[in-house]
């Protein structure tokens, strides 16, 4: 272990319950100088939604919900930050407990359900670093009961415009009733389309940000059909695959593995790696990906590239390996890189046609 995890002591956290071992590591995070990680090899840029990424991996929502430690992760090494999800109006989230380690599956499953501080308090905390640089990428999501859903999604366009490197569409929770009804053709054509007009609007005096849309690892066939076909259709620029799962592999062994939530962690890696590799033969080209799920290090994380991510994004298993992964896992593709002899770029999708067999 390294890092903050030494610096914290892993034992303590983990005789904590999760969140409020989460809770102690942002203030850690806060509070504690952290030293800026060694520069990636520039083998491992990423030119993707017209943004340059200094390397492929970045840190998943759900760490930083309200935009307190960006900073901190980039220092850590992390070539781009997404914050959220974040909703208009604050709200609590499902009761507690809500976050479970499966320490032997290096698996966590989170019923948190959309706890938000809301955006007032986001949009204040990032306007004051907005000139720090780095990518910072935001998630918006729609309050639990709100009557206007995908107005919500319109209402976090506008208010992080000037602050968002790239917006991230997140209608794929599984802890928030109904949320994945919004990726049914007709929902989800009227709310693109509806986020794209937002988006639009606020492009001359903010710049244009690019959208993304972040999808369930649950779909079937014909639902990921109609989600990309959508999609292309009203050209976002991006896709995230995938969330977590309401799916509980009989591999799992922790006593918690039957709470109810979505689970992440690397039991996700074969389903998020086979709708990743599906999705990325299903959009031609169209927009890059970026591949989430059961990344645990270099391997799974050149696995994700092959399948047909652009760039990667990890939460879970820092839980478990701490934050010196990070550079494990970029040390590790550069290498993997130069033992190709290719260019990052001419592996995307090389294999997803034999990822995506059998979906």
């Amino acid at each position: 272990m390294s890092g903050l995890v030494n610096l914290l002591a892993r034992p303590l956290l983990f005789a904590m319950d999760a969140e409020k071992a989460h809770g102690a590591t942002i203030k850690a995070l806060k509070i504690l100088p952290v030293p800026r990680a060694a520069a990636p090899d520039p083998s491992l840029a990423v030119e993707a939604f017209g943004l340059h990424f200094p390397a492929p991996l970045g840190m998943a929502p759900g760490f930083d919900k309200g935009g307190e430690v960006p900073d901190a992760l980039l220092r850590l090494g992390f070539g781009h930050v997404e914050i959220g999800t974040i909703t208009p109006l604050p709200q609590p989230g499902n009761p507690k407990p809500r976050v479970f380690r499966l320490a032997e599956d290096l698996a966590v499953i989170n019923r948190l359900g959309f706890n938000s501080e809301g955006h007032a308090v986001a949009h204040a905390r990032l306007a004051a670093r907005a000139n720090r640089g780095g990518i910072i990428g935001i998630n918006v999501g729609a309050n639990k009961d709100s009557s206007d859903r995908s107005g919500d999604y319109v209402t976090g366009i506008k208010a992080f415009a000037d602050v968002a490197s790239y917006f991230t569409i997140n209608i794929s929770s599984p802890n928030t009733p109904g949320l994945r009804d919004l990726q049914q053709a007709a929902a989800l054509d009227d709310l693109l389309a509806r986020v794209v007009e937002a988006r639009d609007a606020m492009t001359a005096r903010h710049g244009r940000k690019p959208l993304l849309l972040k999808i369930a690892p649950d779909l079937t066939a014909g639902d990921l059909d109609d989600v990309v076909r959508v999609a292309r259709v009203r050209a976002v620029d991006g896709m995230i695959v995938v969330n977590t799962t309401f799916e509980r592999p009989p591999t799992l062994r922790s006593p918690d593995a039957r709470q109810s939530g979505g689970l992440s962690g690397r039991p996700l890696f074969g389903l998020s790696t086979k709708m990743l590799a599906a999705a990325y033969l299903r959009v031609e080209g169209q927009f890059p990906l970026i591949g989430v799920g059961g990344i645990d290090g270099p391997e799974t994380a050149f696995a994700k590239i092959e399948a047909g991510a652009s760039l990667l994004q990890i939460y879970s298993v820092l839980v478990f390996e701490g934050p010196g992964l990070i550079g494990e896992i970029h040390r590790g593709l550069a290498r993997m890189l130069r033992e190709s002899g290719r260019p990052l770029d001419q592996i995307v999708g090389s294999r997803a046609a034999h990822f995506a067999a059998g979906f």
